[in-house]
Formats: structure tokens, sequence, C-alpha cells
């Protein structure tokens, strides 16, 4: 990869942060994404309750998927507006 040892123990003891570029080749080099490079497990993506319903969907027809999205997106919004309005009556 062009990296030499003595950078990659920098990376590993936080004394030095990778470039994005950097990232992207040890993300190619070791066949994982980038999430996985930067996120603790289970810092990002769907909560553990959620997963299942998650990979459901990837059965779905393509209609379906766009149904479950705009039904996603407006209780994603309705989520947002209560948050801002009771922030306004606080």
């Amino acid at each position: 990869m062009g990296l030499h040892v003595n950078q990659i123990k920098r990376y590993e003891t936080g004394t030095s942060q990778p470039t994005l570029e950097t990232l992207v080749r040890l993300a190619k080099e070791l066949h994982v994404t980038l999430d996985e490079l930067v996120f603790a497990e289970g810092e990002r993506g769907p909560d553990t309750s959620f997963r299942m319903q998650f990979e459901a969907l990837s059965g779905f027809s393509e209609e379906e998927k766009k149904i479950a999205k705009e039904l996603l997106d407006i209780l994603i919004l309705k989520h947002a507006a209560n948050r801002l309005s009771a922030g306004d009556a606080a």
C-alpha cells in the first residue's frame, strides 16, 4: 500500500490521522467499507431492533421500497417537527 509500518503504528496509537485518500486505500486493500474502518461496531447503521425489518426490505419490489421509504420520510419529518415544536414551547 505504500505505507511504512511506523506510520501505521502512529495511526493505531492516535498520534497521527490518515488522510481520506489513505483511508480509501486501506479500505480497498482490506476489502472492507470506510464505515468499518472509521466507526466502532454498532455505532452506525440501524438499531438492532430494526435490522431485521431493514433486511426484509431487500426482498420488496421497487414500488414497495418506494412506499416504505416515503413512510419513513413522513415519520422522520413528523418526529423533527415534534422536536421543533417542543423546543418552541420550552
